[in-house]
């Protein structure tokens, strides 16, 4: 271990072997080192089911109505993967999809006055649908036309509006849309948690909707992707990414010291001996001196023996509450993924249920998302610190992940890796740069 070091990265989260792997294509010479003795960090996946319950201290262990330990596995932080978003890019430039196999998330709903809807992003969907009137259906649909022509390049496309200076709350206006479907097209279609984007310009929104329908176009049930065996996949595809272009891991290694000089990182102590390096990466838990807190997440695991009522015994789906329907700041989320992604015992559901906390009682916060769940076999209850580096990293070169946040998909992680990857090197990440790092080393035929 006692060797020179480009990157030394801390954690095996999902965004550190990212950029590990990342940084190992770019040809830098990569030491990975985790406390713990599995991949995944905070986001790893729990199995057998027996280690989730000690997990949360619970001394019984599994009922036997549970199946077979080793059938589960538990994702800690769920998330889904948009099909036309950001990390399934990184995937397929890198070429992590060979290790992995992916299913269609089944169905993706809205909550409306205490019952739940399948939220429509199409034109045909829109017409259908029980969420709005009859003339609503009309405005809403001229809507989704304009948002799917909008080309920032061709003003031609404006119609009036201006992407850098309209706010979204004026678009909105243009259309004539009411709240319930304002709610539903910010909050389950452009995925905002908060309100806070109405009154900023609309340029952001109209892509993240743009991303939404076009991530449904793809596979046609819902816009987003679920690994089989769990999201701990992800964080192993990436490390062993990076063990070929020879990067080297050790799990189970503490870390005693990070090792400074004239306030710059030059390595890293483990049992005694120093691994050098010119620049460190790190989840919050190697950094506490180094981070704040900027708030908190409560995460409910249920294990249910059922499909979650309307939704059409959908064996995966998510479901959004958007705040405004519960009187809330921010949105709640139920992630539902089943037997059929390999995660858990033949007829056995996994929903899980998470938002930013917003008072000093979390677990009332959720229970509008609980009702629609009953009846619950089990809950795990965590509630995790949200963390952000106070540093970045210019003067120290140790550069720290944000926490994993409430939102039940990756476009948040990539935008910290891009970031992360930004303050490292000084250029943008470049995805069509990755893929022909790939060629050089798999050559043309086997993309």
């Amino acid at each position: 271990m006692d060797e020179e070091y480009d990157v030394i990265v801390l954690g095996t989260g999902l965004t550190e072997c990212i950029l590990s792997g990342i940084m190992s294509v770019n040809g830098k010479k990569v030491l990975h080192m985790d406390r713990n003795p599995y991949y995944g960090g905070e986001s790893s996946s729990i199995t057998p089911l027996e280690e989730l319950y000690k997990r949360f201290g619970i001394p019984d262990g599994p009922p036997e109505s549970m199946g077979r330990g080793r059938d589960w596995n538990v994702d800690l932080i769920p998330k889904f993967l948009m099909a036309n978003g950001q990390l399934v890019k990184m995937l397929l430039y890198t070429e992590v999809t060979r290790y992995l196999d992916f299913k269609v998330v089944e169905g993706s709903f809205v909550y409306k006055g205490g019952k739940i809807y399948k939220v429509p992003s199409t034109e045909t969907e829109a017409l259908a649908s029980n969420l709005m009137g009859m003339f609503e259906k009309r405005r809403f649909r001229k809507f989704l036309v304009f948002v799917a022509n909008f080309d920032e390049n061709d003003p031609k496309t404006y119609e009036g509006v201006d992407p850098k200076l309209t706010t979204m709350r004026d678009v909105y206006k243009k259309f004539d849309l009411g709240q319930d479907v304002i709610d539903f097209t910010g909050h389950a279609l452009a995925l905002y948690r908060t309100d806070d984007y109405l009154d900023q310009s609309c340029l952001e929104t109209i892509n993240r909707i743009k991303l939404y329908s076009e991530s449904l176009a793809r596979y046609g049930k819902s816009p987003y992707l679920y690994p089989l065996y769990g999201l701990g996949e992800l964080p192993q595809g990436f490390a062993r990414l990076s063990a070929i272009y020879g990067g080297t891991y050790m799990l189970n290694k503490p870390v005693e010291e990070i090792v400074m000089e004239n306030g710059h990182v030059i390595g890293v102590k483990s049992e005694g001996e120093v691994a050098r390096c010119k620049q460190l990466i790190c989840d919050p838990s190697y950094l506490q001196e180094r981070v704040q807190k900027v708030g908190q997440v409560i995460r409910v695991i249920c294990v249910l023996s059922h499909p979650i009522k309307n939704t059409n015994e959908a064996n995966s789906c998510q479901i959004i509450i958007p705040q405004n329907q519960v009187n809330r700041k921010s949105d709640i989320y139920v992630c539902m993924i089943s037997y059929a992604h390999n995660v858990a015992a033949q007829g056995k559901y996994i929903a899980i249920v998470s938002t930013t906390v917003e008072t000093s009682e979390p677990e009332k916060e959720i229970e509008p998302a609980l009702e629609l769940l009953d009846p619950i076999d089990h809950k795990f209850v965590a509630i995790s610190d949200l963390y952000e580096s106070t540093d970045d990293g210019s003067e120290s070169q140790i550069f720290s992940s944000r926490s994993y946040d409430a939102t039940t998909h990756f476009e948040t992680t990539c935008n910290d890796i891009k970031d992360i990857y930004k303050r490292m090197t000084g250029s943008d990440f470049d995805f069509e740069n990755m893929k022909r790092k790939q060629n050089d080393v798999f050559g043309e035929d086997e993309q």
